[in-house]
């Protein structure tokens, strides 16, 4: 349908939400029913990019107002981003564009709900995951050594640059490794350096990860996978903020700070000999734990759908919804990929499908097979309760057990258990 053009009205006039723009791209006012949706009013003057943001890669806002296709979008008022969808209606005077009326719906599936939040490229409506983003906010102005816990693509590494951009070193150089991907003595050479000759096929000087991430962040993705030798020299650079290039002799000073992610409890690997306590102190000062995808259901299908926007900008496909049947089997999925998973699983919807639809019949084969039944036995779950666990858990609600335990997924009974079983140093 072509857009019509306005002659500019009284903003009373406009019904609905509706965010008014001028000729320069700038707010000039909101109708009373968009700041009743919001809650709170984006400043007058702001940038039009300050408060509609658009998807990574996605057209710029100037080429949307221009042709007037509704088109989707992030508003963001109170430090906060709220999916919307948009179309650019013209304001004219006489023949020429005095702005633009931005027409403003709750995106697909209501998730306009004031509690979602995008934290340098994570997503979330859940609070458990909020609250770690308010805790890497104050670990990143300090100095200390963080731990990120969790399972493949809850996105461990999204948190560690998160953790560089908001420090002091930001403006310094962001170096990331894992260390389970490469052999032992290649790992060395790529987190120390190596000196021209010091093996077959050193024909040059290498830097190493270290020095290049000097006045830095270095994320060592994978530590727990570090062999044990390795460990006993990373533990020697930590102490004396050196390093010696494999081959050398001179040890070289660097200024960086560490940020390590594992998704097994170092604990437990101390304890089967397979990690060193020491180096395991120096790394967990601040340990963060991410939740998984099954823990945060209720972002399923908000974030699938947007990553089916996200492939509509690049290809001609518009997802509008999922059937009840698709959209039970992704709310019943268990996730073991968590969020990559997910993404995944909708390019493969969007590629399989057709229309505005997704269907079961579009989802990837392992959503239709019958699943395995589980095993008729399964440790106590105060067993599975690990000491830094339930530290984080009671850090983050100040001590309040009941909260810890909603936390955590247990009872409070269970949370007492464990704490007597551990001898109560856990809340230490």
């Amino acid at each position: 349908m072509p857009t019509a053009h306005l002659v500019l009205p009284a903003l009373d006039a406009l019904a609905g939400p509706v965010l008014l723009v001028d000729h320069a791209h700038k707010v000039s006012a909101l109708t009373p029913a968009l700041e009743a949706l919001l809650g709170g009013t984006p400043r007058a003057g702001a940038p039009l990019a300050h408060v509609l943001v658009r998807p990574d890669g996605a057209e710029p806002l100037d080429a949307l107002l221009k042709d007037g296709r509704e088109t989707s979008a992030r508003l963001r008022v109170g430090g906060r981003l709220k999916s919307v969808r948009v179309r650019a209606v013209p304001l004219t005077r006489g023949a020429r564009v005095g702005g633009w009326a931005l027409l403003i719906t709750p995106d697909a599936e209501g998730e306009l709900d004031g509690h979602a939040e995008l934290f340098h490229g994570l997503w979330t409506q859940a609070p458990e995951l909020r609250r770690v983003f308010r805790i890497v906010e104050k670990v990143a102005r300090t100095e200390s050594s963080v731990l990120v816990r969790g399972e493949s693509g809850t996105g461990k590494e999204h948190i560690a640059h998160a953790l560089h951009a908001l420090s002091a070193r930001a403006r310094g150089p962001f170096r990331a490794i894992n260390c389970a991907a490469l052999p032992p003595n290649l790992l060395e050479s790529e987190l120390f350096g190596h000196v021209r000759g010091a093996f077959t096929g050193a024909v040059r000087d290498s830097p190493g990860h270290f020095r290049l991430a000097d006045k830095g962040s270095l994320f060592l993705d994978e530590v727990a996978e570090m062999p044990l030798d390795l460990q006993a020299k990373m533990l020697r650079v930590l102490e004396t903020r050196t390093v010696i290039p494999v081959g050398g002799r001179q040890p070289v000073p660097v200024d960086v700070r560490i940020i390590a992610a594992t998704h097994r409890p170092l604990r437990r690997e101390v304890e089967a000999g397979r990690f060193r306590a020491d180096l395991m102190y120096r790394l967990r000062v601040v340990p963060l734990f991410l939740p998984t995808l099954r823990e945060r259901r209720g972002d399923i299908l908000p974030l699938a759908l947007r990553f089916l926007e996200e492939l509509h900008q690049r290809g001609t496909r518009r997802v509008q919804r999922f059937s009840p049947g698709a959209r039970r089997l992704l709310e019943e999925h268990p996730w073991p990929g968590n969020v990559r998973e997910l993404r995944n699983v909708m390019e493969y919807a969007y590629v399989i499908g057709e229309g505005p639809v997704v269907h079961e019949a579009d989802l990837p084969p392992e959503f239709s097979e019958p699943r395995q039944p589980a095993p008729m036995t399964k440790p106590a779950p105060e067993a599975s309760l690990e000491p830094e666990r339930i530290r984080a858990a009671l850090a983050q609600v100040g001590g309040n057990r009941s909260e810890a335990a909603r936390l955590l997924g247990v009872s409070r009974v269970t949370l007492w258990r464990r704490l007597r079983d551990l001898g109560a140093t856990a809340e230490r």
